[in-house]
């Protein structure tokens, strides 16, 4: 499996900011795929995850409302959509792929690198 996530950059607080994780290799509809940021000197956290079908989702408490992660099929990708972004939303983005969906798994075995988001109030 290979992923490539996209679509960081700077943004103003309370902006909107789309990101995508590209997937290959392997079957995507078969794949529970995730996000997860590290902030600088922080720990990496998650933030969000989607079933292989599409039907169940999961976010982290300090994004819920704000983010959507959803599928995109027919390019095999998966997005995440980042509204009334905040400056403690700032961090690099990861995307993660497995075969199981565990809302609170953190041990994916497979990662993209990151994409970097920035958020200036």
């Amino acid at each position: 499996v290979q992923l490539q996530a996209s679509g960081g950059g700077l943004v103003q607080a309370g902006g909107s900011v789309k990101l995508s994780c590209a997937f290959s290799g392997r079957t995507f509809s078969r794949y529970a795929i995730a996000w997860f940021r590290q902030a600088p000197g922080k720990e990496r956290e998650f933030v969000a995850v989607l079933s292989w079908n599409g039907f169940s989702t999961a976010y982290a408490d300090s994004v819920k409302g704000r983010f959507t992660i959803s599928r995109d099929n027919a390019k095999t990708a998966v997005n995440l959509q980042m509204n009334s972004v905040k400056p403690e939303d700032t961090a690099v983005y990861y995307c993660a792929a497995d075969l199981s969906y565990r809302p609170t798994m953190t041990s994916y075995n497979y990662w993209g690198q990151g994409t970097e988001v920035t958020v200036s109030s």
